[in-house]
């Protein structure tokens, strides 16, 4: 199978080693003069993985996607927009899409198979992979689980069952809101995790797994999901990953913030906890969690004081 992986970070590189491995004909893209490029293009590895020679790395998007029965999109969540635009502008109609970011468009509060079908690419072909999952374990042979989700039921098995191996094992997902507002919203929580972290509150991570699921289950609902998707394998399942993992960039991101450390790689819950604070707001869904992030990185608020107001609040039955 030919594969095309458009994305050269992270993610994006076990990808294409993920599919190599596989044994699927894989291509790399990535911006030319983006760093992630061009040290596979120079090296071929980095930090995180070394690349077989059969893998080819290219800057030309027209080759990636002339090459590729299935496209696999990891890019910064919020560049999707005008990436996909591009994409669309070429003959896309017989390929199948698979989004392997988490998180909302921040200037829509869009999801991003919405991001994604809004620009160009057909409905019936765009799939989305979530889970729990690290690089620095799976290169290590150590197996995890995963769900592949979209609108198109035959869609998602053809994908669940062609990317499955001894290191992942998949689930057939059935509710695409549920699937991309957990894996998206898991991000807000490792920020959270890390913030505990950083107060030397660690022993709050068990009730933000319990609350933390449960006010994402109530936005999922609201969006016309099912809320049981929180406590699946894209929110809930993710946790253990995105909450107490050393190799999270969300936890490491609130760790650092509240021990006031610089912190320079991508943390999508940044931006994706401000989107949702405003979707929370729209539809009125309670959301307290998410909104204490929004307010530490929009207002300047200390997260001791956050987590006093939070504590502050009225008592209520614990599954409303």
């Amino acid at each position: 199978m030919k594969v095309s992986v458009l994305g050269c970070g992270r993610w994006g590189s076990f990808l294409a080693w993920y599919n190599n491995r596989l044994g699927n004909n894989v291509i790399s893209f990535g911006p030319e003069n983006d760093y992630s490029y061009q040290i596979l293009k120079n090296t071929g590895r980095n930090e995180y993985v070394r690349f077989d020679e059969s893998i080819k790395v290219s800057c030309d998007l027209d080759e990636a996607l002339n090459h590729a029965e299935i496209v696999i999109i990891s890019i910064s969540s919020q560049g999707l927009r005008g990436f996909a635009s591009e994409i669309a502008k070429r003959d896309i109609k017989n390929k199948k899409f698979v989004l392997c970011m988490k998180g909302i468009e921040e200037t829509t509060g869009k999801r991003l198979s919405e991001v994604a079908i809004e620009s160009g690419i057909p409905k019936e072909n765009v799939a989305v992979w979530a889970g729990p999952g690290h690089i620095q374990e799976f290169t290590k042979n150590v197996p995890n689980c995963m769900v592949i989700d979209s609108y198109n039921e035959e869609l998602t098995k053809f994908l669940a069952d062609s990317f499955k191996s001894d290191l992942i094992r998949f689930y057939y997902g059935n509710d695409i809101i549920g699937t991309e507002v957990g894996a998206a919203t898991k991000n807000i929580m490792g920020i959270v995790a890390g913030v505990l972290d950083g107060l030397n509150y660690v022993t709050l991570k068990g009730p933000l797994m319990a609350r933390g699921a449960r006010e994402v289950a109530r936005l999922i609902k609201a969006l016309g999901g099912n809320e049981l998707s929180a406590y699946g394998l894209c929110h809930l399942g993710d946790y253990e990953t995105t909450l107490f993992s050393l190799h999270s960039h969300n936890r490491k991101w609130g760790e650092a913030y509240v021990l006031g450390q610089p912190f320079d790689k991508l943390a999508e819950g940044v931006a994706t906890a401000r989107a949702v604070s405003k979707l929370a707001h729209k539809l009125k869904v309670d959301m307290p969690l998410t909104e204490a992030v929004n307010e530490m990185i929009t207002k300047k608020i200390h997260p001791k004081d956050l987590l006093i107001t939070l504590f502050e609040r009225d008592a209520k039955n614990e599954f409303k």
